[in-house]
């Protein structure tokens, strides 16, 4: 994936730079991650464009916490960092700001979508809502609706068009149901406890 590729689909980009120095690294980690269908990457692309405009620096400056959103996909919580950090074998409970430098920020995203979530068989589906259910951000009707169009977006760049049977309502399938958040939610809780 190329800058000009992310442009392509989603018009001008705010950090040029910063999104060029991250490239290879996330390349990397899309491939590690089977990221390379249409359908899959335009998943992550849209999870990456609203969660991190695709910097891998981004950090949720509003938040106090230790553990607040960094990275490509903004993990938090140190029920997050503390899995991530075992499983990439860096301490990222110890230095949270690993998460959001260069070497880090891919890898994580890619241990969120594919060992903490099992993202890929739901951009497989074409279900979006999915994706967002999983991802774990608080439903909002207007992100959920501007997640679904970024992946639309890309479906259209990689196919030439958008494929029928695209879901962008939470609750409409299994995946996307508030029994799966809460599956989700309690998965995090066991983290923690576990830490």
């Amino acid at each position: 994936m190329t800058l000009a590729e992310l442009e392509a689909i989603y018009g001008d980009l705010a950090d040029d730079a910063t999104i060029e120095a991250g490239l290879p690294s996330l390349n990397a980690a899309m491939t590690e991650a089977g990221i390379t269908t249409p359908a899959r990457k335009a998943a992550f692309l849209a999870t990456l464009k609203n969660e991190s405009a695709f910097t891998y620096n981004a950090e949720e400056t509003s938040n106090p916490s230790t553990y607040r959103g960094r990275g490509y996909i903004q993990i938090t919580g140190d029920f997050t960092y503390g899995p991530a950090g075992d499983y990439l074998s860096v301490d990222l409970l110890g230095n949270p700001d690993l998460a959001n430098s260069v070497d880090y920020s891919a890898p994580i995203a890619r241990w969120y979508w594919t060992v903490a979530r099992d993202i890929n068989p739901m951009a497989d589906a074409l279900d979006m809502a999915a994706v967002n259910v999983a991802i774990g951000y608080a439903s909002s009707d207007a992100e959920d609706a501007e997640r679904c169009a970024d992946f639309e977006a890309a479906l259209a760049f990689y196919n030439g068009s958008v494929p029928p049977g695209v879901n962008c309502t939470r609750g409409a399938t299994a995946a996307s149901s508030p029994a799966q958040a809460r599956e989700y939610a309690q998965q995090e809780q066991a983290w923690s406890a576990s830490d």
